[in-house]
């Protein structure tokens, strides 16, 4: 198995890469966020990888950090998801993003990633839960009711942290409304 790659990059055409190891061009598929993050051809690059060996190829993909690896490979546990389809929601979707829509349970952000439909993110929502890893998926103390879930997706959304969020959340008086408590939670946020 080959579990990572040192080499200079020879070329880049998304979303395969050739890194190139003591004159040994290897093809390496990377998520786009990846791809975004690497350096300039001729640098030195090193990647993690993930080796599939099937009956009708050998596939190399990459990755710069532990975690979209380790991301990937919860991915491709999946029934019905394969590295392809891995790959492309990691070009979608950071790997906080996918945490968040997990904790949250929210197929809305999935469904934006191109050739995921509702179904399939809605069981990728159901199987992904609990199995990112802590280090990996943000923290939810206490589940949410609905206008909870869309002030927590609206703080999101704003650039708050799950943190933040669920700190603003608990400063909430019960029952508050969807945009009353945006308002509130802005508020709270902001001192």
């Amino acid at each position: 198995m080959i579990g990572r790659l040192a080499g200079t990059l020879a070329a880049k055409t998304p979303p395969q890469v050739l890194v190139d190891v003591q004159g040994v061009g290897y093809e390496v598929d990377v998520p786009m966020s990846t791809f975004y993050n690497l350096p300039a051809l001729g640098e030195k690059v090193l990647l993690l990888t993930h080796f599939v060996v099937r009956e009708d190829a050998q596939l190399l993909f990459g990755f710069l950090t532990a975690a979209e690896r380790a991301t990937f490979r919860e991915l491709t546990r999946i029934s019905g998801v394969g590295p392809r389809t891995a790959l492309a929601i990691l070009s979608g979707l950071s790997v906080t993003e996918l945490a968040q829509a997990v904790a949250l349970q929210d197929g809305g952000r999935l469904v934006k990633v191109p050739g995921i439909g509702k179904k399939t993110a809605e069981r990728l929502l159901l199987e992904l839960k609990g199995r990112l890893g802590p280090e990996l998926a943000p923290s939810t103390t206490t589940p949410l009711d609905d206008a909870q879930a869309d002030i927590a997706q609206a703080l999101l959304a704003l650039g708050y942290n799950e943190r933040e969020a669920q700190a603003a959340l608990k400063a909430l008086p019960p029952g508050v409304g969807v945009s009353e408590g945006i308002k509130l939670a802005l508020k709270a946020l902001t001192r």
